[in-house]
């Protein structure tokens, strides 16, 4: 069974920052890429930011200079600074995770349960 879990999340005043962090557990053979969605109230799920097994980033515009993205494939662990932080990026944020749990299967889509970040004076 793999689990990935969100933390960091919380309330922010607008300029802060934060860094959420997600750690997936459990039978992994190989990690692709990893990445951070969010869905804010009332909206759909967007990403946010990808990053693959080589450490290449690709972010959304709305967040694009003021977050980072990173990950520690020894730990399992991919990571998102946000900076800057706007009410509008306030959402719950999932980390996703394309992941092979043995050497002869296919690569499936894994998520977190989520973490909350509200972004409010």
């Amino acid at each position: 069974q793999v689990q990935l879990v969100e933390s960091g999340g919380g309330l922010v005043q607008p300029g802060g920052s934060l860094t959420l962090s997600c750690a997936i557990s459990g039978r992994i053979f190989s990690i692709n890429v990893m990445g951070w969605y969010r869905q804010p109230p009332g909206k759909q799920r967007e990403l946010v930011a990808r990053i693959t097994s080589g450490g290449s980033a690709t972010y959304a515009d709305s967040v694009k200079g003021r977050s980072t993205i990173s990950r520690d494939n020894a730990k399992n662990t991919v990571y998102l600074q946000m900076d800057s932080l706007k009410p509008e990026d306030t959402a719950v944020y999932y980390c996703n995770a394309d992941i092979r749990v043995a050497w002869n299967t296919n690569w499936g889509g894994y998520w977190g349960q989520g973490t909350q970040v509200t972004v409010s004076s």
